[in-house]
């Protein structure tokens, strides 16, 4: 992650302590949409992932959803923007739950599982993480992930 500036280690404990006691959290988070250029590849003996932000408008939206709920209970809400905490994009290792890499369908054009997560082209090949997911929501994918192995484990078992 992210290192702090090193004058931070300076500074008395005293204000973030009365800040933190005075702070409520809130993490707002909203879905990745897919983008044809987004990619999850290995080059030079490293895993690389390049994506675009695609759904900026949504967490605005959020935003203000959450100055509205807090100004009805009268809180006031003092939102920092991501680029205040978070000046540069999170790395690979600070990412989780990447889906699309395998997406399903029923073009084998445009997606590399059919409907039952087999590859279209290797008969005996399925997957069942969250690669066969077209898109992902802004939640743990877990569940859905355990349901859906469930479903494509019946698949399995039937066709034995």
């Amino acid at each position: 992650g992210e290192e702090l500036p090193n004058w931070l280690e300076w500074l008395p404990d005293m204000p973030f302590d009365q800040i933190a006691r005075h702070s409520m959290d809130f993490w707002l988070q909203a879905e990745d949409l897919p983008h044809p250029e987004n990619r999850v590849y290995y080059k030079d003996g490293k895993v690389h992932l390049d994506l675009v932000e695609t759904n900026p408008q949504a967490l605005v939206h959020l935003q203000r959803k959450l100055k509205d709920v807090l100004s009805k209970i009268g809180w006031p809400a003092v939102l920092l923007q991501r680029s205040l905490y978070l000046g540069k994009d999170i790395p690979l290792s600070g990412t989780a739950h990447q889906a699309g890499t395998c997406r399903f369908g029923t073009d084998p054009a445009s997606s590399v599982l059919n409907l039952d997560c087999r590859a279209h082209e290797i008969d005996n090949l399925y997957v069942t993480d969250a690669s066969f997911f077209p898109s992902i929501g802004a939640v743990n994918p877990t569940l859905t992930i355990i349901a859906n192995a469930l479903r494509v484990a019946d698949v399995i078992k039937d066709r034995l």
